[in-house]
């Protein structure tokens, strides 16, 4: 499956992202949802206006997909963050929006990226694992280390940056 391309941009990891941004109000949300209408086009769609708006709005994150499932962990400015969610909630690409995560950060996990993309390579859930609700049964921490699984995966040093 061909990837849309992705410029990683430069972005510092730490909290202070442009150095207005006081480290109390970096947030990190990690939601799932189901596709609808999944395909590369809408995909790239997504991804395309995601780093647009995300580069804007000083938010960084990732997007693990696949056709039964959108993992999307971003991370930024609070109010940024929640104005990017509650934008996603009204996009009809996305169905059974699902909050799994939420919690203030003070470091960046993919701070270069605007949004990185991760084909579901790295999910090692399965098909019928999503279907069985096993999201709901996993912990933040669980949720949160599959991301830095895909984080530490995406690293110049591993030789991947997953465009």
């Amino acid at each position: 499956m061909p990837h849309a391309p992705a410029t990683p941009r430069p972005a510092p990891t730490t909290a202070r992202a442009r150095g207005d941004t006081p480290i109390a109000d970096l947030t990190q949300l990690i939601y799932a949802s189901q596709p609808f209408g999944f395909s590369e086009s809408n995909l790239n769609a997504i991804l395309m206006d995601s780093r647009r708006m995300n580069a804007r709005d000083d938010i960084t994150g990732a997007l693990v997909c696949r056709h039964d499932i959108y993992l999307q962990l971003l991370e930024g400015p609070t109010d940024a963050v929640m104005a990017a969610y509650a934008r996603i909630n009204r996009d009809d690409r996305h169905l059974d929006i699902r909050q799994l995560v939420s919690r203030p950060i003070e470091t960046r996990m993919f701070g270069a990226w605007a949004m990185l993309h991760d084909p579901a390579d790295t999910l090692i859930l399965t098909q019928d694992d999503i279907a069985g609700g096993v999201l709901d049964r996993l912990s933040q921490a669980q949720i949160v280390a599959m991301f830095e699984t895909v984080a530490r995966d995406a690293a110049p040093e591993h030789g991947s940056l997953h465009p």
